[in-house]
């Protein structure tokens, strides 16, 4: 009875995620099932549909992990139209405040009017040291934040690494994005499978 009731509590906390096995991974995202591991923050029409989590309209919005993170390494399955400004925002200060300075985020925006951080980079800390477009097909970003260490790989690429103290812990979102300078609607993003392991 009392090993029943630790596992009931751990599924709790992890926010109604699937625990994977002795390996540590959890998965938020798996094909269209997982928005009810995250909170809504914003005006993006965040739904599952064709077996993804998809947004594609609205004036912009994030899906914010309901745990918080300090060291783990992320799994993410995405795909993004030409026009998809998104990313994983990491570390967030503010769950409720989300910005690309107030936690890391890993950019996904081919069309990024300033490329240097575009898809694959950490805007405002570290330009993508190998420029990749990421449009029309699906992607794997592979994410590990280690102490002041961060890492991006985007299709086994590594594309930014960080060193910075700044933010060391909070959770992560999932961003549905405008496009500047006029703020209309970006391209639909997709999401189809999303795991983390805490370090």
């Amino acid at each position: 009875m009392k090993r029943i009731s630790i596992l009931v509590a751990a599924a709790a906390l992890a926010g109604c995620a699937n625990l994977d096995g002795s390996d540590g991974w959890i998965t938020l995202i798996d094909g269209d099932k997982g928005l009810e591991s995250f909170d809504r923050f914003g005006d993006a029409n965040w739904r599952a549909e064709g077996g993804a989590i998809v947004a594609d309209s609205g004036k912009g919005g994030h899906l914010v992990s309901k745990g918080s993170y300090r060291d783990f390494e992320l799994r993410a399955e995405f795909w993004a139209e030409h026009n998809t400004n998104s990313g994983i925002y990491m570390r967030c200060a503010d769950r409720a405040k989300i910005t690309d300075k107030s936690c890391y985020e890993a950019n996904i925006f081919d069309e990024r009017p300033d490329p240097s951080y575009g898809t694959g980079g950490i805007t405002n800390f570290v330009k993508v040291t190998t420029p990749m477009k990421a449009a029309g097909k699906w992607n794997v970003y592979e994410i590990t934040a280690r102490g002041s260490h961060i890492s991006v790989t985007l299709n086994g690429t590594r594309t930014a690494e960080l060193e910075h103290s700044q933010l060391a812990e909070g959770p992560f979102t999932l961003q549905y994005g405008t496009l500047p300078p006029t703020n209309v609607p970006g391209g639909a993003i997709r999401w189809r499978k999303l795991q983390i392991r805490p370090l």
